[in-house]
């Protein structure tokens, strides 16, 4: 439960903030301010001045986020009148909207809203009008385009001259038909709601009088349309963000909405919340000596109280794996010397590859780790194949697993089979597997199919065996695997680009390197320690809920903004990762500056940077260059480290005190002359 609301909580940028009540307000909140228990103090505030808490509406981007502060004003405001306040997030305010008003958007009131699976099912079914058996239409990559030109209001073009404005044009018929939205429907119809119905319009606006808007540095163009409609002068609006956190331009969000805000909304008040509560002054004369290269940003400098103790590092190691590493080592020597729980690390990377080295070495040292904001290495496409192949020999009565294989590669045995021994399966109460080996069922399949189910059998069969046995070489094993089933030529059929293939093919290569990683240390538990070993490590809670995870937090630095740690490491400072090489052909250098900032300012104690001479890529040992966002920064708290030449020197430094402590014992025991 939350504390009653009370101004003596505040420092003075926040008590300003809460309350001024009128009129368009802007309130730059940077990292570690105090934004939620500013916004929520606001909302307690607006209460207590009279404003019926049914008048104020407060729109945020996540459930959770939404959660948190409902949770938070029913505390601070009296009498469950808190309950009152109308909280959720954009899309759920807008489902409200249409529940009410349907009718007026084509739509009955008891629509359904499509899933992403759901609209991924409906997608095929339409492709298949549009596409023969023989051609490749990527439904994921329609989905995406579909889903970025609705939340842009625009169109993919003419239906009779472009197959994706005839795909585009024909789901949405679809889903009308269906009485159907998809998620992103709900804000396309909720702004044209409010556009084009003056008396819906009317009626919104004089029951939502005060509007809060947090995160506002995530909006895009169309949710901008949708606050412009529903604020009439004399705007009374307040959004809370922070243009030096706009990370999500790739996305579709607009800086623009929070540096051009007058443009929207006139003469605002402008106030800045720059005490940090968070993180330590050299972490934040860092971040501050950064994110001022970026240009047309609104200025503000964060500082905290906290002096600190801890200087942040710059490490320079060899390669990956070193650097993998050292992150390793050093978080379990502060464990164990510091007593920090594994929750207080956390390791922040740009690009997903990154996480896979880092697994490896957190799994082979027994390290707990949780993965967030990516998925896992193993659960990659072409690495879950392979891992469902080896699951199947350890286990065929794993019906998941089988059932992913059973036409991967393409074999023949097709979605009508996979069902009909499903049903059957069912019916006898067995498995799949054994389906597909009772010659009954195969009688009521045709000829070639029948064959092609055999000759999977058979190959698990030739396999089982070499898996089950004590001291197979698994990594030899996979190898033999995906050559006798001609996985990788399928994946080169499956690609549409030749990076596509690239990167498939290196991952089933490093799939194979963690197999014989896992052979050099674990010869006695097999297959089964294995499987085992990713079943634990891969095991997956709630990833919206990050409290739900045990272990040292792997996390991509989109994923870690609004979250922090004690104890931060920031691997991969270096050009194409960091920035992003895909951002200089985009023109988001400034987009990746910002996300820098952002892994900067989620450490609360500790900051280790590092960056490698060599890195693996596409199986070639390619050198590498520094990012250069490290000459931007100032070195007035960092310390530059080569991690190799550190090591060399207090691996001496120990040896010498090792010889000299024992020169001194053997004096001890001499006897004297």
């Amino acid at each position: 439960m939350s504390a009653p609301f009370s101004m003596g909580l505040l420092n003075a940028q926040q008590r300003e903030a809460v309350k001024t009540i009128q009129g368009p307000l802007l309130i730059l909140a940077g990292a570690g301010t105090g934004k939620t228990r500013t916004v929520t103090a606001r909302i307690a505030n607006m209460v207590n001045e009279g404003i019926p808490p049914e008048n104020i509406l407060a729109v945020t981007f996540t459930n959770k986020s939404a959660n948190e502060m409902r949770e938070r004003v029913s505390g601070m405001i009296p009498g469950g009148r808190g309950k009152k306040v109308v909280l959720g997030t954009f899309h759920a305010f807008c489902c409200r909207l249409l529940r009410e008003h349907a009718e007026s958007v084509g739509y009955k009131k008891n629509f359904v809203i499509y899933s992403q699976s759901e609209q991924i099912s409906l997608l095929k079914r339409v492709i298949m009008r549009f596409v023969a058996k023989d051609e490749t239409y990527d439904v994921n990559k329609a989905q995406s385009r579909i889903s970025s030109a609705k939340n842009k209001a625009e169109t993919l073009g003419d239906p009779e001259e472009s197959l994706d404005a005839a795909v585009f044009e024909a789901y949405n018929a679809e889903l009308r038909a269906l009485n159907a939205m998809d998620f992103d429907d709900l804000l396309l119809l909720g702004v044209k709601l409010l556009e084009e119905h003056d008396n819906v319009r009317a009626l919104v606006q004089a029951k939502h009088r005060y509007v809060m808007v947090d995160e506002f540095q995530d909006t895009n163009s169309l949710q901008m349309r949708l606050l412009k409609a529903l604020v009439p002068p004399p705007f009374h609006i307040c959004v809370v963000g922070d243009d030096d956190q706009s990370i999500y331009g790739w996305r579709g969000a607009e800086i623009t909405n929070i540096t051009d805000f007058e443009s929207f909304f006139p003469n605002p008040h402008v106030i800045k919340l720059e005490e940090n509560y968070r993180s330590t002054t050299p972490i934040l004369h860092t971040a501050n000596s950064l994110i001022k290269f970026n240009a047309g940003r609104r200025p503000k400098t964060l500082w905290s109280r906290n002096a600190g103790s801890e200087r942040i590092r710059l490490l320079i190691t060899e390669d990956e794996k070193e650097e993998a590493d050292m992150i390793v080592k050093e978080i379990e020597k502060s464990k164990l010397m510091d007593g920090e729980p594994w929750e207080s690390f956390a390791v922040l990377f740009r690009t997903n590859d990154q996480s896979r080295v880092l697994e490896q070495f957190f799994r082979a040292r027994k390290v707990p780790y949780r993965v967030v904001g990516t998925r896992s290495f193993f659960d990659r496409r072409e690495v879950k194949d392979v891992l469902s192949y080896l699951t199947v020999l350890h286990n065929p009565n794993d019906d998941i697993s089988l059932l992913r294989i059973l036409n991967t590669p393409t074999r023949g045995i097709g979605a009508a089979t996979a069902e009909l021994a499903r049903e059957r399966s069912i019916e006898r109460g067995h498995s799949i597997f054994v389906s597909l080996c009772d010659e009954e069922f195969l009688a009521q399949i045709p000829t070639k199919t029948r064959a092609s189910v055999r000759a999977l059998i058979e190959l698990l069969g030739k396999f089982s065996a070499a898996a089950r046995a004590p001291g197979t070489m698994l990594a030899t094993l996979a190898e033999m695997l995906v050559v006798e089933t001609g996985y990788l030529e399928w994946l080169k059929t499956q690609a549409k680009t030749q990076d596509d293939f690239l990167n498939w093919e290196n991952g089933i290569k490093e799939f194979t390197k963690s197999l014989a990683a896992y052979d050099e240390r674990n010869r006695t538990e097999g297959l089964a320690g294995f499987l085992d070993e990713v079943s634990l490590n891969g095991e997956r809670d709630d990833d919206d809920d990050i409290q739900k995870k045990k272990g040292v937090c792997l996390i991509t630095m989109h994923a870690a903004k609004g979250l922090e740690f004690p104890v931060v490491y920031l691997p991969g400072v270096e050009q194409g990762i960091l920035p992003h090489r895909r951002s200089y052909e985009e023109g988001r250098v400034d987009e990746e500056r910002r996300l820098f900032y952002v892994g900067i300012t989620r450490a609360m104690k500790r900051l280790t940077l590092s960056h490698v001479k060599w890195r693996t890529k596409w199986g070639q040992k390619t050198s590498c260059l520094s990012s250069p966002f490290l000459k931007e920064l100032d070195y007035t708290y960092i310390d530059m480290v080569d991690y190799a030449h550190h090591m060399q020197e207090t691996v001496s430094q120990e040896e010498n005190v090792s010889f000299f402590a024992g020169l001194r014992n053997m004096m001890k025991d001499t006897p004297e002359v």
